[in-house]
């Protein structure tokens, strides 16, 4: 090791450069007190942010820690299971089931329209009664340590679509809590639910909301959405839903 010490710092800090993200954490940065500092530094994690185009491209200005950045860019994806039904209900806690329940369809459903993305294919329908299904995320879980949340506080990016049948009037509602770990409610979204009128023009709607600023002591995220028709027709006739998504985005880091 001593002979690897002996390396300008500038020649290791290239080397290490290129080893990925868990391993540098994980089993470079034990070996001795010189690694440590040098995974430790803003210059290696700035450095593995310009290597990487995506990355360098959101970076506007410099983040206060670079290694944050870089993991939480590593990390940004959907972080919601099964949104778009392409597991029927798998991941899904029905709370309410009302009518004749809960149904997934096939895009673009009867008098229905196509979905802006190809890729997604089926959607949840709800029906007369209120239909409401949840579903809780524990960040840790998915890779969000308890000091990326606390300190860091990235967005938290909420995004839903929905839609309704031509031929029948429904209604749209979602709640987003951010839990603490002991599922205390720290933040929330609840919009007003959204009505739409029967012979409406049946297009899909998307709805976005971003936490910011939330304090620390996230630790879960429970996202809920649902309705239901409002003309009470029996059968599947209520507001349809897919393609839903939570992000951790690190925005703020780069604004």
């Amino acid at each position: 090791m001593s002979g690897m010490n002996n390396i300008p710092e500038g020649v290791l800090l290239e080397i290490l450069r290129a080893v990925p993200a868990p391993d540098l954490i994980l089993r470079c940065r034990p070996v001795c007190a010189l690694w440590r500092d040098i995974v430790d530094s803003p210059a290696l994690w700035k450095s593995k942010c310009q290597l990487d185009r995506f990355i360098s491209k959101s970076c506007k200005r410099n983040p206060p820690d670079w290694r944050m950045f870089y993991f939480l860019h590593l990390q940004k994806r959907n972080i919601l299971k099964n949104p778009s039904a392409a597991e029927h209900f798998k991941h899904w806690q029905k709370k309410k089931n009302g009518g004749d329940q809960w149904k997934v369809e096939t895009l673009p459903g009867t008098h229905g329209r196509a979905f802006p993305d190809e890729k997604v294919k089926e959607y949840f329908v709800t029906s007369y009664g209120l239909c409401l299904k949840s579903q809780t995320i524990d960040l840790k879980k998915e890779g969000y340590p308890d000091e990326f949340m606390d300190v860091v506080q990235p967005n938290i990016v909420i995004k839903d679509w929905y839609a309704a049948r031509h031929d029948c009037g429904c209604k749209y509602q979602i709640l987003v809590h951010l839990l603490s770990r002991t599922k205390t409610v720290l933040a929330e979204f609840e919009p007003e639910p959204v009505f739409i009128e029967q012979w409406s023009n049946a297009e899909w709607s998307q709805i976005e909301y971003t936490f910011k600023h939330y304090g620390p002591g996230v630790r879960y995220i429970n996202f809920q959405h649902g309705g239901n028709d409002t003309q009470f027709w029996a059968g599947w006739y209520g507001i349809r839903v897919t393609n839903s998504s939570v992000i951790i985005d690190p925005g703020d880091l780069s604004a």
